[in-house]
């Protein structure tokens, strides 16, 4: 690394670090409402209102996920939305027969997946270091690697469609080995999860599930 290039990552690193103070100044939590829509009163959705949605809500989530943090800034998380009548009978093929009509009524099902490649954009996306020896010829770690950040980001996601003001409702009732082949035959992505979302038709909710107590799960070391 030149002078030149140290004193602009110098620069940028007290940038970064003068906005996080910023940011701490102008909001130090989010109100209890935010909380309860995002996670504690939000719900997993199956039965969905025919409301629209605009791509310019969904390229808003996009860019709310894209933040989100994931290991080494891999970012290897994929996405599909299918909408389209011939992208639902594409996506119908792989589903359990029980997820067929959540699917279908859904105004938009997402295709979380991950890109088996994701390191070969670490130049772009890490330039401070070239660490795509860590990958190369590594399978099982690219894998792990991928599958873990992408479900990482597949879980930012749905906060942030809950965030503005969509519902979601993810499901995984569903063959992996045949999304891949309607989707991605032929490329380096591989299916994780679905996730239908849309604008919620209540009247199909039941009671929420138990949840376990702090002293159930949690431990102190």
């Amino acid at each position: 690394m030149n002078a030149l290039a140290a004193d602009a990552l110098t620069a940028l690193r007290a940038a970064a670090q003068q906005g996080h103070r910023d940011l701490r100044a102008r909001i130090d939590r989010l109100p209890d409402d935010a909380i309860d829509l995002i996670l504690r009163d939000a719900r997993s959705h199956y039965a969905w209102t025919d409301k629209p949605i605009p791509d310019g809500l969904l390229e808003e989530i996009f860019d709310i996920t894209i933040n989100g943090a994931t290991s080494m800034n891999t970012l290897p998380a994929r996405f599909v939305f299918v909408k389209t009548p011939e992208g639902k009978a594409r996506l119908a093929k792989s589903l359990k027969p029980a997820n067929v009509g959540k699917m279908m009524g859904a105004p938009v099902t997402a295709i979380i997946a991950h890109d088996m490649n994701f390191w070969h954009e670490l130049p772009f996306l890490f330039p401070h270091e070239d660490r795509r020896h860590l990958f190369d010829g590594k399978e099982a770690y690219c894998e792990d690697t991928a599958f873990r950040n992408g479900t990482l980001q597949g879980a930012y996601f749905m906060i942030a469609a809950r965030a503005v003001g969509l519902d979601v409702g993810a499901m995984s009732g569903f063959s992996n080995a045949i999304v891949d082949e309607e989707f991605f035959a032929g490329t380096s992505l591989k299916s994780n999860f679905l996730c239908n979302i849309g604008y919620a038709d209540e009247t199909a909710l039941f009671q929420k599930l138990p949840r376990f107590a702090f002293d159930q799960v949690c431990s102190y070391a």
